[in-house]
């Protein structure tokens, strides 16, 4: 097995906080003459190879770049006081704020906001050192997922301070449809590696979770980064966070409301909206949101939240406080007052988390089930 390096990743540091076939070929057949030329592009073979790609560098990014707000408790965070000496509202407001995870774009220098554009030209340019549709399964989709992120945080970090990343344009077309990254010599947007080459290419919905949109509203990015070894766990794990969130699944009367992300999924995975939907958020739901399924009959796409993933709320505040350790000694750095105080919320939701017993998940791998067949590798999913 050979294993492709990627170019050094500048260091950050900061003060504040495979299988072979993962998802199976689509089940509906193709009529070549009518797909996409970017699917057919990058349609994975069939006789895949046993390289791999080393995103060690990246990885350690993830491990020092973002925040996990911990898992939903299925309450809305009530509305922030104002900071202090000023009549203006600074940091998140969101009712879903103590939900999914954040990015520290402020605490980014030009050096590392740099780096990301870096890294993402060394993933484009690892394509021209292997076919990346001759690679397992498990590799092309952690592939994309990596090269799909690094490039929406470069260019949200390119951005920042901005409130909402869906504002953000690249040559005066919006971020998520603007074809600024290039793999095998093909102009590919955000979008365009989600659905024209993973949702056309697998057909399992969770790879939903791979894809960090920048939004407070969308699956949580994990801290580490994709690998042919991890991505059916990470997926799992991304899918048990957002469908078990307020930002994925809520009650109104007798209808169960969704994100829209499952609409905007929804000609790849969801063809019987309603009853799709539903038995794929039961496959990961937990016993509250079992409770909502059992108790509703209609659904509408209808949750949304369009404010950035970070810590500060997408804007710099001119007030600062100093961070105090849990022995009350104060520490050397400041940070806004906002963001001090969403610290704080963090803080209390996991002493509750723990109080609580709400601790830990168990993840099954490396098994065999029932009717699976012979020459199955014991972490595909189909």
């Amino acid at each position: 097995m050979s294993r492709i390096p990627m170019s050094p990743f500048k260091a950050l540091t900061f003060t504040a906080a495979s299988a072979f076939a993962l998802l199976s070929a689509p089940a509906y057949a193709q009529d070549t003459a009518s797909v996409d030329p970017i699917t057919a592009a990058f349609t994975p073979s069939t006789a895949p190879n046993d390289h791999r790609i080393d995103y060690s560098i990246w990885d350690e990014a993830m491990k020092n770049l973002v925040i996990s707000m911990g898992p939903s408790l299925r309450q809305t965070a009530g509305r922030p006081d104002q900071s202090f000496g000023s009549r203006r509202q600074y940091g998140h407001v969101s009712r879903y704020r103590l939900e999914g995870s954040r990015i520290m774009f402020s605490f980014l220098d030009a050096d590392v906001r740099a780096s990301f554009g870096e890294y993402r030209r060394d993933l484009e340019a690892t394509a021209d050192k292997v076919d990346i549709q001759e690679l397992s399964r498990n590799e092309q989709l952690a592939y994309w997922i990596n090269l799909h992120n690094v490039a929406m945080i470069e260019k949200i970090a390119e951005e920042w301070p901005v409130r909402q990343p869906r504002s953000i344009e690249v040559g005066g077309v919006p971020l998520d449809d603007a074809k600024f990254i290039t793999v095998e010599g093909i102009s590919l947007s955000p979008r365009d590696i989600r659905e024209k080459i993973v949702f056309a290419n697998w057909n399992n919905p969770k790879v939903i979770y791979g894809f960090w949109r920048g939004d407070i509203g969308g699956p949580s990015i994990q801290r580490e980064a994709f690998n042919a070894d991890n991505v059916s766990r990470l997926l799992d794990r991304g899918a048990r966070d957002f469908v078990n969130s307020l930002r994925g699944t809520q009650k109104s009367g007798d209808t169960l409301q969704v994100s829209e992300l499952f609409e905007e999924a929804a000609p790849f995975f969801f063809d019987d909206f309603n009853a799709d939907v539903r038995g794929h958020i039961a496959e990961y739901a937990n016993s509250d949101v079992m409770a909502i399924l059992d108790q509703t009959s209609d659904i509408e796409a209808n949750i949304s939240e369009y404010d950035i993933a970070d810590l500060a709320g997408g804007a710099r505040e001119p007030t600062y406080q100093n961070i105090e350790g849990a022995d009350g000694n104060q520490k050397s750095f400041r940070i806004p007052q906002s963001m001090a105080r969403l610290l704080a919320q963090r803080d209390e939701k996991f002493r509750r988390i723990i109080r609580e017993g709400r601790t830990g998940t168990v993840t099954f791998s490396n098994i065999t089930l029932p009717g699976d067949p012979e020459d199955k590798d014991a972490n595909e999913v189909e």
